[in-house]
């Protein structure tokens, strides 16, 4: 068979295969077309008998809904009646419970019964206003209203309790000196008795207009406050021995004692004086370091300072009892949250801290009148008392500020006004205490010795403590006399080279004034010794208490000033040395070394005008010396080095001079008694000079 023959046989082949496979498909389209015609049928049944069961079910639906919203209606309706049923009989029902009060029959049951009497109260008024129901409703209401404002009474009564001094000691010092532990809280009241205040208070606002349970707050909460502060001034006198009549008083109840939360049963305290200590101290003690030798007599110069231990307790006190009510205060804000209602909130804080607050106002200006009358005492030292107070008030005014945010003008003015009054007080006092020193007259108070005078030591026991509080007397000083507002804030840098130039000037005024005192003298060598005196002990105590670097931001040349004016007062001492000086320089040499050397050789005798002379030398140097010891043993030079240091200048001033005097003419015969004539030898000269001078029991 030939290719072609079996190619065609293949074709027929596929050809056939093709159309048995189209009758196949032929079949299969007609037996879908078959079930889909089926099925079209069966869902145009099924919806046909869905759309019978809608129309029949949709009218009992219907029906069934109304019939449930009529039982719901009925059920309101019957709760309803049954309410408004007992509105009539609610009076009669819970008097007696209201006539037992909240405290027997349970704070919340009792309040749960107010409600329902609010309830009647509200549907009589609206539906049956002159009924005698809401009569009834009414007087059983105010009943209830007034034996829960009797109740809020009763808690506060009952557990308030003033805050102990030992707690409030520790919450100050928790902010200074416990930072990092746990912060010391007050619990003024129990938790319980708080909920129960927190209940009544928002019941009794809410529902009336009744605010007489916001006064008995306002005055049980500010008669704690007053007690605290008092128990904590009591405490502070108890255990700081101040006795007499204290410089203010709060009031006169003790203080008991009350629950506390502290996280130690006994925190370590620092002593509460520490706040105004140290600068009364730096005044107190400014003479025990100063350069004088303790035991040296001071002639005609009072150098004690004045004794005020109870006033210096007072500030001391005074500047606790500033921290106390601030963090008092600041609890009270904290305690009235969840007891009145926000809406009173600046108003009932107002009046709480009203009373404390006015007494420590008080108590602030009474310290500045008793500073006043020391100013006009020219009793300069207690002023200092109002430096640590201003400085403390100062830093925490800005706390005192944001706590009182939203009170009235004039209680946020006061202690703007207490600042300002402490602040002029302190500057005037710093004005006056320069002006006195320009202007004291006081010239018979002379120390007839030529030591320091009195109204140096008074300057530099003034002068040396405001060097801790410079910040705040350069302060006083740039807003004295320009009326900003005292809260302003004024550059530190600024202050402090305020007060050193007011220190600056101070100081001159202080040496002009005792370079005139020092013309009194009739001694002409006792006033440079006075002036030496003087000036050296201003050097020392600046350096020794550091006012002298703060001198110098101002000028730089007040050391040297001083230095230049030592070196000058002691070359116009060391004059008064002339006139024994005279007689072994021998500026006029009647005998040369050369004629005594041969004259000694040779065994020449001396003229008689020589021997004269040379008598004469050691009669003069004797007299002027034996006089100079009689006078100057009554110079006093307090400082220990710069008595030795003058001594020593003395004898290498003198003894050289002697040696070599006594050196030329020891060797000659002037004199057949020489012990008349060399009474002292060069080792009796220097002890004359070491044991002798500004000594007046010598």
């Amino acid at each position: 068979m030939s290719a072609t023959s079996i190619q065609k046989a293949d074709i027929d082949n596929k050809l056939e295969r093709e159309r048995n496979n189209l009758l196949n498909l032929n079949e299969a389209l007609n037996k879908s077309n078959t079930n889909t015609s089926n099925m079209l049928t069966i869902l145009n049944s099924f919806e046909n008998r869905l759309r019978k069961l809608e129309s029949t079910v949709e009218p009992v639906y219907n029906e069934t809904e109304m019939l449930r919203r009529r039982q719901e209606n009925i059920e309101k309706t019957m709760v309803t009646l049954e309410n408004v049923l007992g509105y009539y009989h609610i009076a009669k029902e819970v008097e007696e419970f209201i006539k037992e009060g909240p405290h027997n029959f349970g704070l919340e049951k009792y309040l749960s019964i107010m409600d329902r009497l609010v309830q009647a109260h509200n549907y009589f008024n609206k539906h049956n206003p002159t009924s005698l129901e809401l009569t009834d409703v009414i007087r059983v209401y105010d009943d209830g209203k007034e034996a829960l404002v009797l109740e809020f009474r009763t808690l506060l009564g009952r557990h308030c309790r003033p805050v102990p001094a030992v707690m409030i000691l520790d919450m100050i010092s928790t902010d200074e000196e416990l930072q990092g532990s746990e912060d010391i809280s007050l619990e003024h009241l129990p938790e319980k008795i708080l909920t129960e205040l927190s209940l009544i208070s928002t019941w009794l606002f809410t529902n009336t207009k009744n605010t007489e349970y916001m006064k008995d707050y306002t005055k049980a909460r500010s008669t704690m406050l007053i007690r605290s502060l008092q128990g904590l001034k009591d405490h502070l006198k108890t255990n700081t021995g101040s006795s007499g009549s204290s410089l203010f008083s709060v009031g006169s109840s003790p203080a008991p004692s009350g629950k506390m939360k502290t996280p130690k049963d006994t925190p370590a305290r620092k002593s509460v004086r520490k706040m105004a200590h140290s600068f009364k101290r730096r005044a107190a003690t400014a003479l025990m370091q100063s350069p004088f030798d303790p035991g040296h007599r001071r002639q005609g110069s009072y150098n004690e300072m004045p004794k005020e231990e109870n006033l210096d307790v007072e500030v001391d006190i005074y500047i606790t009892e500033l921290s106390a009510l601030l963090k008092l205060v600041q609890s009270e804000a904290q305690l009235m949250l969840g007891i009145i209602a926000d809406k009173h909130h600046r108003d009932v804080f107002d009046n709480i801290i009203q009373e404390g607050l006015d007494a420590v106002i008080k108590n602030g200006e009474l310290l500045a009148a008793n500073a006043k009358k020391s100013i006009a005492k020219h009793d300069f030292i207690n002023v200092l008392s109002v430096f640590p107070v201003v400085r403390h008030l100062r830093t925490i005014k800005s706390e005192f500020d944001l706590t009182l945010e939203g009170c009235a003008t004039p209680t946020r003015a006061k202690l703007t006004s207490l600042l300002s009054t402490l602040g002029s007080t302190g500057a005037k006092a710093l004005e006056e205490f320069a002006v006195s020193i320009k202007s004291d007259p006081e010239k018979a108070s002379m120390p007839k010795d030529g030591t320091v005078h009195e109204l140096t030591n008074r300057a530099i026991i003034f002068l040396e403590p405001l060097l801790d509080y410079a910040d705040t007397a350069g302060a006083m000083l740039l807003l004295h006399g320009e009326q900003p507002a005292p809260s302003e804030a004024v550059d530190v840098k600024k202050s402090k080279l305020k007060l050193a130039d007011y220190i600056t000037k101070t100081l001159s005024a202080l040496g002009l004034n005792l370079s005139n005192k020092a013309e009194t003298y009739n001694d002409p060598t006792l006033r440079p010794v006075f002036m030496l005196n003087n000036y050296h002990y201003i050097l020392k105590s600046l350096r020794r208490s550091g006012l002298m670097e703060l001198i110098h931001t101002w000028n730089k040349d007040v050391g040297q000033y001083y230095e230049d004016r030592i070196t000058e007062q002691k070359k116009q001492y060391s004059e008064s040395w002339s006139r024994v000086m005279h007689y072994i320089t021998e500026v006029h040499e009647p005998i040369s070394q050369q004629r005594i050397q041969a004259m000694i050789s040779s065994k020449e005798r001396l003229k008689d005008k020589e021997k004269q002379n040379i008598k004469d030398k050691f009669s003069g140097f004797n007299k002027e010396m034996e006089e100079i010891l009689r006078i100057q043993k009554g110079y006093a030079i307090p400082d220990p080095e710069l008595r030795e240091q003058m001594k020593k200048d003395n004898k290498d001033f003198i003894l050289p001079a002697y040696r070599m005097f006594l050196d030329k003419y020891k060797r000659l015969n002037f004199t057949k008694n020489p012990d008349k004539y060399i009474k002292y030898s060069v080792q009796d000269v220097a002890e004359l000079v070491v044991d002798k001078l500004f000594d007046m029991s010598a």
